[in-house]
């Protein structure tokens, strides 16, 4: 009876990621914003993690509702790992970027959506999502590792860039998160420590998932 609830809920929930990301999508290419909020022009926000990772939960949920529609298994990786991903955004905004630059700014427009609402509702349904009609499926602690890849992959073209054609100037910079305002071995402690935070996040939301279902 529980598992056929939290069924229902997630796929709410999977409406909800999807609207918002939408939404959030929407008012990030047509309404300009401005260095001074982190925010680029039109599709060049797509430099940001932050908003690659609200992408990819809009995609995952999009996948979900049709496996959900079908009565197949929901793809349980692919939302951990982009629950985890919007997680991480949802903890650097509060504790690195929110301090840094203003937390009221990190939270307009586009980024209201993006840095705080659909994270919540993305992990809220990861953790409610049986993934199978029969019974929950099981997730496998060696998943949390996994989610460290984005990460990873993100962090080494971030850095790569910097080191290849320079950190720049504000506001034409290509360090736009100031992580390496300190140096580079300390922007490579910084991404150290987001690695070690995404995963982390993913070993919670498997904790919670399992003592919810």
């Amino acid at each position: 009876m529980n598992r056929e609830r939290n069924r229902r809920i997630a796929f709410i929930l999977n409406l909800l990621v999807i609207a918002f990301a939408v939404t959030g999508t929407i008012l990030m290419l047509f309404f300009r914003g401005n260095d001074e909020e982190l925010l680029a022009d039109g599709i060049e926000n797509y430099k940001y993690f932050t908003v690659l990772s609200n992408e990819l939960c809009g995609i995952i949920s999009v996948v979900s509702l049709v496996c959900s529609l079908r009565g197949r298994r929901q793809p349980m990786l692919a939302k951990l790992m982009a629950a985890a991903a919007v997680g991480l955004t949802f903890l650097v905004i509060i504790g690195f970027l929110g301090p840094l630059y203003g937390l009221l700014k990190m939270y307009r427009s586009a980024n209201f959506f993006f840095h705080l609402i659909l994270p919540l509702t993305a992990m809220a349904e990861f953790v409610l999502c049986p993934g199978d009609a029969a019974e929950p499926v099981t997730i496998p602690f060696w998943w949390t590792f996994l989610t460290m890849i984005p990460v990873a992959v993100y962090g080494a073209f971030y850095l790569g860039n910097c080191l290849i054609n320079g950190i720049g100037e504000w506001p034409h910079t290509n360090d736009f998160y100031g992580f390496l305002n300190w140096g580079l071995p300390v922007g490579l402690v910084i991404f150290a420590g987001i690695m070690l935070a995404i995963w982390g996040i993913a070993c919670v939301l498997r904790a919670v998932r399992k003592k919810v279902q």
